[in-house]
Protein backbone atom coordinates (compact mmCIF):
# COMPACT_ATOMS: atom_id res chain seq x y z
CA UNK A 1 0.00 0.00 0.00
CA UNK A 2 2.96 2.32 -0.46
CA UNK A 3 1.16 3.62 -3.56
CA UNK A 4 -1.36 5.23 -1.22
CA UNK A 5 1.26 6.70 1.09
CA UNK A 6 3.77 7.91 -1.49
CA UNK A 7 2.15 8.50 -4.86
CA UNK A 8 -1.08 9.73 -3.30
CA UNK A 9 0.84 12.19 -1.18
CA UNK A 10 -0.75 11.03 2.08
CA UNK A 11 0.97 9.06 4.82
CA UNK A 12 -1.59 6.33 5.44
CA UNK A 13 0.55 3.48 6.66
CA UNK A 14 3.94 2.87 8.14
CA UNK A 15 6.24 -0.03 7.51
CA UNK A 16 9.85 -0.89 8.00
CA UNK A 17 12.35 -3.12 9.72
CA UNK A 18 16.04 -3.51 10.29
CA UNK A 19 18.06 -4.40 7.22
CA UNK A 20 18.38 -8.22 7.40
CA UNK A 21 21.95 -7.96 6.14
CA UNK A 22 22.88 -6.05 9.29
CA UNK A 23 22.93 -9.18 11.42
CA UNK A 24 21.82 -12.81 11.70
CA UNK A 25 18.22 -13.71 10.96
CA UNK A 26 15.94 -13.76 13.97
CA UNK A 27 14.82 -17.24 14.86
CA UNK A 28 11.29 -18.15 15.81
CA UNK A 29 12.26 -18.52 19.46
CA UNK A 30 13.94 -15.14 19.84
CA UNK A 31 11.40 -13.30 17.72
CA UNK A 32 8.41 -14.69 19.55
CA UNK A 33 9.40 -13.53 23.01
CA UNK A 34 7.77 -16.56 24.65
CA UNK A 35 6.31 -20.01 24.10
CA UNK A 36 3.04 -20.68 22.37
CA UNK A 37 1.26 -23.90 21.61
CA UNK A 38 -0.81 -26.52 23.38
CA UNK A 39 2.24 -27.94 25.16
CA UNK A 40 2.47 -24.80 27.33
CA UNK A 41 0.51 -25.54 30.56
CA UNK A 42 -0.22 -21.84 31.00
CA UNK A 43 -2.29 -21.94 27.81
CA UNK A 44 -4.30 -25.04 28.71
CA UNK A 45 -7.56 -23.18 29.33
CA UNK A 46 -7.32 -21.41 25.96
CA UNK A 47 -6.64 -24.65 24.09
CA UNK A 48 -9.46 -26.43 25.92
CA UNK A 49 -12.17 -24.04 24.72
CA UNK A 50 -14.75 -24.91 22.09
CA UNK A 51 -16.44 -22.29 19.96
CA UNK A 52 -20.12 -21.74 20.70
CA UNK A 53 -21.60 -21.07 17.26
CA UNK A 54 -24.95 -19.33 16.74
CA UNK A 55 -26.77 -17.60 13.89
CA UNK A 56 -24.99 -14.41 12.87
CA UNK A 57 -26.73 -11.13 13.65
CA UNK A 58 -27.87 -8.99 10.74
CA UNK A 59 -25.11 -7.10 8.99
CA UNK A 60 -25.79 -3.32 9.20
CA UNK A 61 -23.96 -2.88 5.90
CA UNK A 62 -26.26 -5.41 4.22
CA UNK A 63 -29.75 -4.80 5.69
CA UNK A 64 -31.50 -6.97 3.12
CA UNK A 65 -29.11 -9.87 3.47
CA UNK A 66 -28.33 -9.82 -0.23
CA UNK A 67 -24.61 -10.45 0.22
CA UNK A 68 -24.79 -13.13 2.88
CA UNK A 69 -25.10 -16.86 2.35
CA UNK A 70 -27.73 -18.67 4.38
CA UNK A 71 -26.59 -20.60 7.41
CA UNK A 72 -23.72 -18.37 8.44
CA UNK A 73 -22.78 -18.84 12.09
CA UNK A 74 -20.81 -16.52 14.36
CA UNK A 75 -18.78 -17.02 17.51
CA UNK A 76 -15.81 -15.77 19.51
CA UNK A 77 -12.39 -17.10 20.47
CA UNK A 78 -10.69 -16.24 23.77
CA UNK A 79 -6.92 -15.66 23.47
CA UNK A 80 -4.20 -14.13 25.68
CA UNK A 81 -3.34 -10.50 25.09
CA UNK A 82 0.30 -11.32 25.88
CA UNK A 83 1.44 -14.90 25.33
CA UNK A 84 4.34 -14.37 27.74
CA UNK A 85 1.81 -13.59 30.50
CA UNK A 86 -1.34 -15.45 29.43
CA UNK A 87 -3.15 -15.04 32.76
CA UNK A 88 -2.78 -11.26 32.82
CA UNK A 89 -5.30 -10.16 30.19
CA UNK A 90 -7.19 -11.57 27.22
CA UNK A 91 -8.98 -10.70 23.99
CA UNK A 92 -12.06 -12.05 22.25
CA UNK A 93 -11.65 -12.58 18.51
CA UNK A 94 -14.65 -12.39 16.18
CA UNK A 95 -15.35 -15.55 14.15
CA UNK A 96 -17.69 -16.57 11.35
CA UNK A 97 -18.39 -19.97 9.78
CA UNK A 98 -19.93 -21.06 6.50
CA UNK A 99 -20.80 -24.70 7.30
CA UNK A 100 -19.87 -27.39 4.80
CA UNK A 101 -22.61 -27.95 2.23
CA UNK A 102 -21.93 -31.71 2.22
CA UNK A 103 -21.33 -32.48 5.91
CA UNK A 104 -21.09 -36.22 5.30
CA UNK A 105 -18.04 -35.56 3.09
CA UNK A 106 -16.55 -32.85 5.29
CA UNK A 107 -12.73 -32.70 5.35
CA UNK A 108 -12.53 -30.22 8.22
CA UNK A 109 -12.28 -26.46 8.56
CA UNK A 110 -10.65 -24.10 6.08
CA UNK A 111 -9.53 -20.98 7.96
CA UNK A 112 -9.08 -17.92 5.75
CA UNK A 113 -7.35 -14.55 5.95
CA UNK A 114 -7.86 -11.87 3.25
CA UNK A 115 -4.72 -9.84 3.91
CA UNK A 116 -4.10 -6.21 4.72
CA UNK A 117 -2.78 -6.48 7.31
CA UNK A 118 -5.95 -5.21 8.90
CA UNK A 119 -8.59 -6.73 6.65
CA UNK A 120 -11.51 -8.62 8.20
CA UNK A 121 -11.75 -12.37 7.75
CA UNK A 122 -15.33 -12.19 9.01
CA UNK A 123 -16.21 -9.76 6.21
CA UNK A 124 -14.40 -11.97 3.69
CA UNK A 125 -16.71 -14.90 4.45
CA UNK A 126 -19.87 -12.87 5.10
CA UNK A 127 -19.78 -10.86 1.89
CA UNK A 128 -17.75 -13.23 -0.29
CA UNK A 129 -19.25 -16.62 0.52
CA UNK A 130 -19.97 -17.32 -3.16
CA UNK A 131 -16.24 -17.33 -3.88
CA UNK A 132 -16.10 -20.67 -2.06
CA UNK A 133 -18.91 -22.30 -4.06
CA UNK A 134 -18.06 -25.78 -5.28
CA UNK A 135 -15.65 -28.23 -3.70
CA UNK A 136 -14.39 -25.87 -0.99
CA UNK A 137 -17.86 -25.07 0.36
CA UNK A 138 -18.98 -28.68 -0.08
CA UNK A 139 -16.11 -30.22 1.86
CA UNK A 140 -15.06 -27.56 4.39
CA UNK A 141 -16.49 -25.39 7.09
CA UNK A 142 -15.07 -22.09 5.83
CA UNK A 143 -14.01 -20.10 8.90
CA UNK A 144 -13.07 -16.44 8.90
CA UNK A 145 -11.70 -14.50 11.84
CA UNK A 146 -10.77 -10.92 12.58
CA UNK A 147 -7.13 -10.93 13.69
CA UNK A 148 -6.32 -9.15 16.93
CA UNK A 149 -6.49 -5.39 16.48
CA UNK A 150 -8.88 -5.55 13.50
CA UNK A 151 -12.60 -5.57 12.78
CA UNK A 152 -14.50 -7.04 15.71
CA UNK A 153 -11.38 -8.12 17.64
CA UNK A 154 -10.36 -5.16 19.82
CA UNK A 155 -9.71 -2.98 16.76
CA UNK A 156 -6.89 -0.47 16.74
CA UNK A 157 -8.30 3.04 16.53
CA UNK A 158 -6.14 6.09 15.88
CA UNK A 159 -8.30 8.64 14.05
CA UNK A 160 -12.01 9.39 14.06
CA UNK A 161 -14.05 9.58 10.85
CA UNK A 162 -13.60 13.33 10.36
CA UNK A 163 -9.87 13.12 10.95
CA UNK A 164 -9.57 10.25 8.49
CA UNK A 165 -11.53 12.17 5.87
CA UNK A 166 -9.24 15.16 6.32
CA UNK A 167 -6.13 13.00 6.07
CA UNK A 168 -7.18 11.26 2.88
CA UNK A 169 -8.59 14.43 1.30
CA UNK A 170 -5.38 16.39 1.76
CA UNK A 171 -2.63 16.26 -0.86
CA UNK A 172 0.87 16.79 0.46
CA UNK A 173 2.74 19.80 -0.94
CA UNK A 174 5.05 19.20 -3.86
CA UNK A 175 7.61 21.80 -2.73
CA UNK A 176 10.31 19.84 -0.82
CA UNK A 177 10.64 22.01 2.31
CA UNK A 178 6.90 22.18 2.91
CA UNK A 179 6.50 18.52 2.08
CA UNK A 180 9.20 17.53 4.58
CA UNK A 181 7.57 19.55 7.36
CA UNK A 182 4.12 18.06 6.75
CA UNK A 183 5.43 14.50 6.46
CA UNK A 184 7.20 14.70 9.80
CA UNK A 185 4.29 16.41 11.54
CA UNK A 186 1.74 13.92 10.20
CA UNK A 187 3.83 10.90 11.09
CA UNK A 188 4.38 12.01 14.67
CA UNK A 189 0.74 13.00 15.09
CA UNK A 190 -0.50 9.63 13.80
CA UNK A 191 1.82 7.71 16.10
CA UNK A 192 0.72 9.77 19.09
CA UNK A 193 -2.96 9.32 18.23
CA UNK A 194 -2.56 5.55 17.98
CA UNK A 195 -0.80 5.40 21.32
CA UNK A 196 -3.43 7.57 23.00
CA UNK A 197 -6.42 5.58 21.75
CA UNK A 198 -5.09 2.04 21.46
CA UNK A 199 -1.97 1.88 23.61
CA UNK A 200 -3.15 -1.24 25.46
CA UNK A 201 -3.12 -3.46 22.39
CA UNK A 202 -0.42 -1.92 20.19
CA UNK A 203 2.51 -3.95 21.60
CA UNK A 204 0.65 -7.22 21.01
CA UNK A 205 -0.83 -7.00 17.49
CA UNK A 206 2.17 -8.48 15.67
CA UNK A 207 1.72 -11.35 13.24
CA UNK A 208 3.56 -13.85 15.44
CA UNK A 209 0.92 -13.42 18.15
CA UNK A 210 -1.79 -13.77 15.51
CA UNK A 211 -0.14 -17.02 14.34
CA UNK A 212 -0.45 -18.27 17.91
CA UNK A 213 -4.10 -17.23 17.91
CA UNK A 214 -4.51 -19.23 14.71
CA UNK A 215 -3.25 -22.36 16.46
CA UNK A 216 -5.71 -21.85 19.32
CA UNK A 217 -8.45 -21.45 16.69
CA UNK A 218 -7.36 -24.64 14.93
CA UNK A 219 -7.79 -26.57 18.17
CA UNK A 220 -11.06 -24.83 19.05
CA UNK A 221 -12.74 -25.85 15.76
CA UNK A 222 -11.63 -29.44 16.35
CA UNK A 223 -8.93 -29.81 13.71
CA UNK A 224 -5.73 -31.76 14.36
CA UNK A 225 -4.00 -29.97 11.46
CA UNK A 226 -4.50 -26.47 10.09
CA UNK A 227 -6.03 -26.09 6.62
CA UNK A 228 -5.59 -22.48 5.61
CA UNK A 229 -6.03 -20.00 2.75
CA UNK A 230 -4.08 -16.77 3.19
CA UNK A 231 -4.06 -14.00 0.60
CA UNK A 232 -1.47 -11.19 0.39
CA UNK A 233 -0.46 -10.37 3.99
CA UNK A 234 -2.25 -13.61 4.87
CA UNK A 235 0.76 -15.37 3.32
CA UNK A 236 3.00 -13.74 5.93
CA UNK A 237 0.67 -14.97 8.64
CA UNK A 238 0.64 -18.46 7.13
CA UNK A 239 4.43 -18.52 6.86
CA UNK A 240 4.92 -17.54 10.50
CA UNK A 241 2.35 -20.14 11.52
CA UNK A 242 4.32 -22.81 9.66
CA UNK A 243 7.50 -21.58 11.36
CA UNK A 244 5.96 -21.65 14.85
CA UNK A 245 3.91 -24.83 14.43
CA UNK A 246 5.34 -26.91 11.56
CA UNK A 247 3.96 -30.14 13.00
CA UNK A 248 0.43 -28.69 12.99
CA UNK A 249 0.38 -27.71 9.31
CA UNK A 250 -2.14 -29.42 7.11
CA UNK A 251 -2.79 -27.86 3.70
CA UNK A 252 -1.67 -24.25 3.49
CA UNK A 253 -2.34 -22.08 0.42
CA UNK A 254 -0.34 -18.84 0.42
CA UNK A 255 -1.65 -16.70 -2.46
CA UNK A 256 -0.24 -13.34 -3.57
CA UNK A 257 2.85 -13.93 -1.50
CA UNK A 258 4.86 -11.58 0.68
CA UNK A 259 8.59 -12.33 0.89
CA UNK A 260 9.30 -12.71 4.61
CA UNK A 261 13.04 -12.21 4.01
CA UNK A 262 12.67 -8.82 2.33
CA UNK A 263 13.35 -5.58 4.16
CA UNK A 264 9.79 -4.22 4.48
CA UNK A 265 10.61 -0.82 2.97
CA UNK A 266 12.39 -2.47 0.05
CA UNK A 267 9.35 -4.66 -0.46
CA UNK A 268 7.01 -1.63 -0.39
CA UNK A 269 9.18 -0.01 -3.05
CA UNK A 270 8.96 -3.14 -5.17
CA UNK A 271 5.19 -3.00 -4.72
CA UNK A 272 5.13 0.64 -5.86
CA UNK A 273 7.11 -0.38 -8.95
CA UNK A 274 4.70 -3.26 -9.53
CA UNK A 275 1.71 -0.95 -9.24
CA UNK A 276 3.16 1.52 -11.73
CA UNK A 277 3.88 -1.33 -14.16
CA UNK A 278 0.26 -2.45 -13.87
CA UNK A 279 -0.85 1.16 -14.30
CA UNK A 280 1.08 1.34 -17.58
CA UNK A 281 -0.19 -2.01 -18.83
CA UNK A 282 -3.78 -0.99 -18.16
CA UNK A 283 -3.41 2.32 -19.99
CA UNK A 284 -1.67 0.72 -22.96
CA UNK A 285 -4.33 -2.00 -23.17
CA UNK A 286 -7.07 0.62 -22.97
CA UNK A 287 -5.66 2.49 -25.96
CA UNK A 288 -4.68 -0.61 -27.94
CA UNK A 289 -7.77 -2.80 -27.62
CA UNK A 290 -10.51 -0.32 -26.68
CA UNK A 291 -9.54 2.66 -28.81
CA UNK A 292 -13.15 3.43 -29.67
CA UNK A 293 -14.16 4.09 -26.08
CA UNK A 294 -10.86 4.51 -24.23
CA UNK A 295 -10.83 7.86 -22.41
CA UNK A 296 -7.04 7.92 -22.80
CA UNK A 297 -7.13 7.95 -26.59
CA UNK A 298 -5.95 5.39 -29.12
CA UNK A 299 -2.17 5.60 -28.83
CA UNK A 300 -0.67 3.02 -26.42
CA UNK A 301 2.61 4.96 -26.35
CA UNK A 302 1.03 8.07 -24.83
CA UNK A 303 -1.89 6.63 -22.85
CA UNK A 304 0.06 6.08 -19.57
CA UNK A 305 1.29 9.67 -19.63
CA UNK A 306 -2.25 10.94 -20.26
CA UNK A 307 -3.54 9.02 -17.26
CA UNK A 308 -0.68 10.26 -15.10
CA UNK A 309 -1.21 13.86 -16.22
CA UNK A 310 -4.93 13.66 -15.43
CA UNK A 311 -4.25 12.36 -11.91
CA UNK A 312 -1.54 14.96 -11.41
CA UNK A 313 -3.99 17.67 -12.39
CA UNK A 314 -6.34 16.70 -9.57
CA UNK A 315 -3.83 18.16 -7.13
CA UNK A 316 -4.78 21.70 -8.18
CA UNK A 317 -8.15 20.97 -9.80
CA UNK A 318 -10.03 18.27 -7.83
CA UNK A 319 -13.29 16.92 -9.21
CA UNK A 320 -16.72 17.30 -7.63
CA UNK A 321 -18.59 14.25 -6.36
CA UNK A 322 -22.16 13.56 -5.33
CA UNK A 323 -21.49 13.40 -1.58
CA UNK A 324 -19.82 16.81 -1.47
CA UNK A 325 -16.25 15.63 -1.10
CA UNK A 326 -13.78 16.29 -3.88
CA UNK A 327 -11.61 13.82 -5.74
CA UNK A 328 -8.07 15.02 -5.01
CA UNK A 329 -4.85 13.74 -6.52
CA UNK A 330 -4.24 11.32 -3.67
CA UNK A 331 -7.76 9.92 -3.74
CA UNK A 332 -7.65 9.67 -7.53
CA UNK A 333 -4.47 7.60 -7.49
CA UNK A 334 -5.74 5.47 -4.63
CA UNK A 335 -8.97 4.77 -6.51
CA UNK A 336 -7.11 3.94 -9.71
CA UNK A 337 -4.80 1.59 -7.83
CA UNK A 338 -7.76 -0.10 -6.14
CA UNK A 339 -9.17 -1.10 -9.53
CA UNK A 340 -5.81 -2.56 -10.52
CA UNK A 341 -6.09 -5.10 -7.70
CA UNK A 342 -8.76 -6.84 -9.79
CA UNK A 343 -8.24 -8.85 -12.95
CA UNK A 344 -8.03 -7.51 -16.48
CA UNK A 345 -11.35 -9.24 -17.27
CA UNK A 346 -13.47 -7.83 -14.47
CA UNK A 347 -11.81 -4.75 -12.97
CA UNK A 348 -10.16 -3.08 -15.95
CA UNK A 349 -13.50 -2.44 -17.73
CA UNK A 350 -14.78 -0.77 -14.55
CA UNK A 351 -11.68 1.41 -14.38
CA UNK A 352 -12.25 2.50 -17.98
CA UNK A 353 -15.79 3.50 -17.01
CA UNK A 354 -14.56 5.40 -13.96
CA UNK A 355 -12.00 7.29 -16.05
CA UNK A 356 -14.58 8.04 -18.74
CA UNK A 357 -16.77 9.60 -16.05
CA UNK A 358 -13.87 11.60 -14.66
CA UNK A 359 -12.34 12.74 -17.96
CA UNK A 360 -15.54 13.05 -19.97
CA UNK A 361 -18.07 14.24 -17.38
CA UNK A 362 -15.63 15.83 -14.91
CA UNK A 363 -17.10 13.81 -12.06
CA UNK A 364 -15.12 11.80 -9.56
CA UNK A 365 -17.77 9.54 -8.03
CA UNK A 366 -16.54 6.15 -9.26
CA UNK A 367 -12.89 6.76 -8.50
CA UNK A 368 -13.80 8.13 -5.08
CA UNK A 369 -15.95 5.08 -4.34
CA UNK A 370 -13.03 2.80 -5.24
CA UNK A 371 -10.69 4.79 -3.01
CA UNK A 372 -13.21 4.57 -0.17
CA UNK A 373 -13.42 0.80 -0.48
CA UNK A 374 -9.65 0.56 -0.47
CA UNK A 375 -9.22 2.48 2.79
CA UNK A 376 -12.30 1.02 4.50
CA UNK A 377 -14.78 3.93 4.33
CA UNK A 378 -18.48 3.07 3.99
CA UNK A 379 -21.28 5.06 2.35
CA UNK A 380 -22.18 6.67 5.69
CA UNK A 381 -18.66 8.02 6.15
CA UNK A 382 -17.58 5.53 8.79
CA UNK A 383 -14.15 3.90 8.60
CA UNK A 384 -13.25 0.36 9.54
CA UNK A 385 -10.06 -0.29 11.46
CA UNK A 386 -8.28 -1.32 8.24
CA UNK A 387 -5.78 1.53 7.88
CA UNK A 388 -5.12 2.06 11.59
CA UNK A 389 -4.63 -1.66 12.14
CA UNK A 390 -2.43 -1.87 9.05
CA UNK A 391 -0.01 0.66 10.48
CA UNK A 392 -0.01 -0.95 13.92
CA UNK A 393 0.56 -4.50 12.68
CA UNK A 394 3.29 -3.53 10.24
CA UNK A 395 5.12 -1.60 12.94
CA UNK A 396 4.76 -4.53 15.34
CA UNK A 397 6.24 -6.78 12.65
CA UNK A 398 9.12 -4.50 11.63
CA UNK A 399 11.82 -2.32 13.15
CA UNK A 400 11.92 1.39 13.86
CA UNK A 401 15.20 2.19 12.12
CA UNK A 402 15.10 4.67 9.25
CA UNK A 403 17.15 3.79 6.17
CA UNK A 404 20.69 5.13 6.13
CA UNK A 405 21.53 8.06 3.90
CA UNK A 406 23.22 5.70 1.44
CA UNK A 407 20.24 3.36 1.37
CA UNK A 408 17.84 6.29 0.90
CA UNK A 409 19.90 7.33 -2.10
CA UNK A 410 19.75 3.82 -3.55
CA UNK A 411 16.01 3.47 -2.91
CA UNK A 412 15.19 6.86 -4.42
CA UNK A 413 17.28 6.08 -7.48
CA UNK A 414 15.49 2.77 -7.93
CA UNK A 415 12.06 4.39 -7.63
CA UNK A 416 12.93 7.20 -10.03
CA UNK A 417 14.31 4.71 -12.58
CA UNK A 418 11.57 2.08 -12.37
CA UNK A 419 8.53 4.03 -11.14
CA UNK A 420 9.11 7.61 -12.33
CA UNK A 421 5.43 8.57 -12.14
CA UNK A 422 5.29 7.51 -8.50
CA UNK A 423 8.62 9.08 -7.60
CA UNK A 424 8.45 12.43 -9.35
CA UNK A 425 7.56 14.47 -6.24
CA UNK A 426 9.14 12.28 -3.57
CA UNK A 427 11.92 13.39 -1.24
CA UNK A 428 14.06 11.26 1.11
CA UNK A 429 11.73 12.06 4.02
CA UNK A 430 8.99 10.14 2.24
CA UNK A 431 11.06 7.02 2.83
CA UNK A 432 11.90 7.90 6.43
CA UNK A 433 8.28 8.53 7.41
CA UNK A 434 7.26 5.30 5.67
CA UNK A 435 9.17 3.48 8.41
CA UNK A 436 8.18 3.11 12.06
CA UNK A 437 10.83 5.48 13.34
CA UNK A 438 8.26 7.44 15.41
CA UNK A 439 6.23 4.43 16.50
CA UNK A 440 5.89 4.22 20.30
CA UNK A 441 6.61 0.48 20.62
CA UNK A 442 9.69 -1.38 19.47
CA UNK A 443 9.81 -4.99 18.33
CA UNK A 444 12.45 -7.74 18.17
CA UNK A 445 11.03 -9.04 14.87
CA UNK A 446 13.31 -8.95 11.85
CA UNK A 447 12.88 -9.97 8.25
CA UNK A 448 14.14 -13.49 7.70
CA UNK A 449 13.73 -16.51 5.46
CA UNK A 450 11.10 -18.92 6.77
CA UNK A 451 12.02 -22.58 6.23
CA UNK A 452 9.40 -24.28 8.42
CA UNK A 453 11.34 -27.53 8.59
CA UNK A 454 9.01 -30.44 9.28
CA UNK A 455 5.91 -28.84 7.79
CA UNK A 456 3.49 -30.54 5.43
CA UNK A 457 3.76 -29.51 1.75
CA UNK A 458 2.85 -25.83 1.34
CA UNK A 459 1.35 -24.38 -1.85
CA UNK A 460 2.54 -20.86 -2.77
CA UNK A 461 0.61 -19.09 -5.54
CA UNK A 462 1.93 -16.13 -7.52
CA UNK A 463 0.46 -13.98 -10.31
CA UNK A 464 2.83 -12.65 -12.97
CA UNK A 465 1.12 -9.24 -13.20
CA UNK A 466 0.38 -8.79 -9.50
CA UNK A 467 0.60 -5.04 -8.77
CA UNK A 468 0.81 -5.28 -4.97
CA UNK A 469 2.92 -8.35 -4.22
CA UNK A 470 5.14 -8.82 -7.28
CA UNK A 471 5.62 -12.32 -8.62
CA UNK A 472 9.27 -12.41 -7.55
CA UNK A 473 8.11 -12.41 -3.93
CA UNK A 474 6.15 -15.62 -4.48
CA UNK A 475 9.21 -17.22 -6.05
CA UNK A 476 11.40 -16.24 -3.09
CA UNK A 477 8.89 -17.33 -0.46
CA UNK A 478 8.49 -20.74 -2.11
CA UNK A 479 12.26 -21.17 -2.46
CA UNK A 480 12.78 -20.38 1.22
CA UNK A 481 10.46 -23.07 2.54
CA UNK A 482 11.83 -26.54 3.19
CA UNK A 483 8.75 -28.09 1.56
CA UNK A 484 6.78 -25.93 -0.86
CA UNK A 485 5.57 -25.80 -4.45
CA UNK A 486 4.97 -22.67 -6.53
CA UNK A 487 1.81 -22.45 -8.65
CA UNK A 488 1.76 -19.61 -11.19
CA UNK A 489 -1.17 -17.66 -12.60
CA UNK A 490 -0.34 -15.69 -15.72
CA UNK A 491 -2.42 -12.55 -15.73
CA UNK A 492 -3.20 -9.28 -13.99
CA UNK A 493 -4.50 -8.46 -10.54
CA UNK A 494 -3.62 -9.16 -6.94
CA UNK A 495 -3.81 -12.82 -5.97
CA UNK A 496 -5.25 -15.76 -7.87
CA UNK A 497 -8.10 -17.03 -5.69
CA UNK A 498 -11.50 -15.83 -6.88
CA UNK A 499 -10.21 -14.43 -10.16
CA UNK A 500 -12.24 -16.87 -12.29
CA UNK A 501 -9.28 -18.90 -13.54
CA UNK A 502 -10.50 -22.50 -13.92
CA UNK A 503 -6.98 -23.92 -13.86
CA UNK A 504 -6.16 -22.19 -10.56
CA UNK A 505 -9.51 -23.13 -9.04
CA UNK A 506 -9.03 -26.79 -9.95
CA UNK A 507 -5.51 -26.86 -8.55
CA UNK A 508 -6.53 -25.24 -5.27
CA UNK A 509 -9.49 -27.61 -4.86
CA UNK A 510 -7.37 -30.69 -5.57
CA UNK A 511 -4.76 -29.59 -3.07
CA UNK A 512 -7.10 -28.51 -0.27
CA UNK A 513 -9.63 -31.34 -0.63
CA UNK A 514 -7.35 -34.25 -1.51
CA UNK A 515 -3.83 -33.06 -0.72
CA UNK A 516 -2.77 -33.32 -4.36
CA UNK A 517 0.10 -30.90 -4.93
CA UNK A 518 0.32 -29.54 -8.50
CA UNK A 519 3.37 -30.50 -10.50
CA UNK A 520 6.36 -28.25 -10.05
CA UNK A 521 6.37 -25.47 -12.62
CA UNK A 522 2.59 -25.54 -13.24
CA UNK A 523 1.46 -22.30 -14.92
CA UNK A 524 -2.18 -21.36 -15.43
CA UNK A 525 -2.94 -19.10 -18.37
CA UNK A 526 -5.15 -16.04 -17.94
Amino acid sequence: MLLASLAAGVLLLATGCEDPSAGPATTAATASGGPGGAENPALASFYAQQVSWSACPADPADPNGQGAASGLQCGTLHVPLDYTRPAADALDLALIKLPAAQPAQRVGSLIVNPGGPGASGVAMVRSGAKRFDGALHDRFDVVGFDPRGTGGSSPVQCLDDKQSDALYQHDLPREPIQRKAELELTDKALSAACQARSGRILPFVGTRNTARDLDVLRQAVGDRKLNYLGISYGTHLGALYAEEFPGNTGRLVLDGAVDTAADPLDFEIESAIGMESSFRRFAEDCARTHAGDCPLGGDPATAPQKLDAFLDGLHDHPLDTTDGRRLTGGLGRTGTGAFLYGSEKTAWPKLREALAEALGQHRGDRLLAAADRYVGRDAQGHYTSLSDANRAIKCADGGAAAPSAEKQKQQMAKLKAEAPMTAKYLIPEDLITATCVNWPFKTPEQAHTVRADGSAPILVVGTTGDPATPYAAAEKLAQGFANATLLTREGEGHGAFGKGNACIDAALSAYLVSGTVPAAGTRCQG
